[in-house]
C-alpha cells in the first residue's frame, strides 16, 4: 500500500493544531507512520489475514470514539455515503490482504514503491468514466512507471524478500488497483465533515474483506502471541489512526505541489525502513526501478501550478 487518509472528499480540521503546529512536518510524520505498516506487518510474522483483521480491529475503539463525537454534533452520514464506504471498505480490505502477501514475496520496501500504481489508476478511470482530460505529464509519466515497476520485480537482476519476486510484483500491483478503485468510488461518496465515521465504516468493511481474502494465505490466528501482538498494535496505531489524522490535518493547509512532493517520501522511507529494520537489500537494478517508479509517481502527482490540496485518502499499506 501505496499508502493510509481520509475518503477525498472529507478531511478533519483542527484549530489547534492549525495554530501551533507546521503542515510540512505533520505531512511527513504522518507519512513516516504509513512507510513504517510495511515494517509492522514483516515483523509481527503472521499471516495476510491475521496481519489484516487486527490492523483494522484494533484501530476501532480509538475511531469509534472519534466517530462518536462526530455523531453527536453532525449526526450520521448519508445512507449513499455510508454504502459507498461499505463497498470502498471491500476493497481496501483486498488492497490490505495482497499487499500483506506481496510483502512477504519481495519485502516491505519494494511493496510499498510499486502499490503506488494508484496514481495512475485513478486519473484513467477518470478519463475512462467522465472522459476527463488526460494531462500530458501522465501520458508521459506512465512508460516509466511500468518500466521500473518491470525492474523492481527483478525480472531483469533477481529479487530479494524469500520469493517469488515477479508473483510479489503482480500482489502488489493488483493490491494499487484495488486501492485506486477504492479511492475514484469514495471520492464521490459525500459526507463531508464526518470524517473519522466514514473511516470507521471503511475499516470494518476492509477488515472483514481482507480477512476472508488474506484466507488464501491461512486464516486468522485469534492467538499470534505478545510479540506478534506488540507489532499489529503498532500496525493499527500507525496504519489506520495516527497517519491519517496527521496528513488529514496538514495536508488541506499546502499548497498541492508541496503536499504531493512531501508524500512522495512515503515509499523512500518505506524501502530505507525495509533495509534498517529488516535488512531487507534490494538489488542494484531493483533500487533503480524503485527511483524510476518514485520519479514517474512525482511527475503524476504534482500539479504543474500551485493550487490549495481539500482532499487526501484513506492510506494504503
Amino acid at each position: 500500500m501505496t499508502t493510509q487518509l481520509l475518503s477525498p472528499a472529507t478531511v478533519p480540521t483542527s484549530r489547534r493544531a492549525s495554530l501551533t503546529a507546521d503542515p510540512r512536518v505533520l505531512v511527513v510524520t504522518g507519512a513516516a507512520a504509513i512507510a513504517l505498516t510495511g515494517v509492522f506487518v514483516k515483523l509481527s510474522a503472521v499471516s495476510p489475514a491475521t496481519a489484516t483483521f487486527y490492523r483494522c480491529a484494533l484501530a476501532l475503539p480509538i475511531l469509534g470514539v472519534m466517530a462518536a463525537r462526530e455523531w453527536r454534533r453532525h449526526g450520521g452520514i448519508p445512507a449513499r455515503a455510508m454504502w459507498i464506504q461499505i463497498v470502498g471498505g471491500v476493497l481496501l480490505g483486498i488492497d490490505f490482504a495482497l499487499w500483506s502477501q506481496s510483502i512477504t514475496l519481495i519485502g516491505a520496501g519494494i511493496s510499498t514503491v510499486v502499490v503506488n500504481i494508484q496514481v495512475v489508476i485513478v486519473p484513467a478511470l477518470a478519463w475512462v468514466v467522465f472522459r476527463a482530460r488526460v494531462p500530458v505529464r501522465f501520458v508521459i509519466a506512465v512508460p516509466f512507471l511500468f518500466a521500473g515497476i518491470a525492474l523492481v520485480s527483478g525480472i531483469f537482476g533477481g529479487g530479494e524478500g524469500g520469493g517469488d519476486a515477479v508473483a510479489g510484483t503482480v500482489l502488489a500491483l493488483t493490491s494499487g488497483v484495488a486501492y485506486a478503485v477504492y479511492i475514484f468510488l469514495t471520492g464521490r461518496a459525500g459526507g463531508a465533515g464526518r470524517p473519522a465515521t466514514q473511516v470507521l465504516v471503511t475499516t470494518v468493511s476492509a477488515g472483514i474483506s481482507g480477512s476472508v481474502v488474506g484466507s488464501i494465505w491461512g486464516g486468522v490466528d485469534l492467538t499470534p502471541g505478545w510479540d506478534a501482538m506488540g507489532w499489529l498494535v503498532a500496525l493499527a496505531l500507525s496504519g489506520q489512526v495516527i497517519g491519517w489524522m496527521l496528513i488529514g490535518f496538514g495536508l488541506p493547509k499546502l499548497p498541492a505541489e508541496v503536499g504531493a512532493t512531501l508524500l512522495l517520501i512515503q515509499p523512500v522511507l518505506a524501502v530505507m525502513a525495509g533495509m534498517m529494520f529488516l535488512q531487507e537489500r534490494p538489488t542494484l537494478i531493483q533500487g533503480l526501478g524503485c527511483a524510476v517508479v518514485v520519479t514517474a509517481v512525482w511527475m503524476v502527482s504534482v500539479p504543474p501550478r500551485a493550487r490549495v490540496v481539500t482532499t487526501v485518502p484513506v492510506a494504503s499499506g
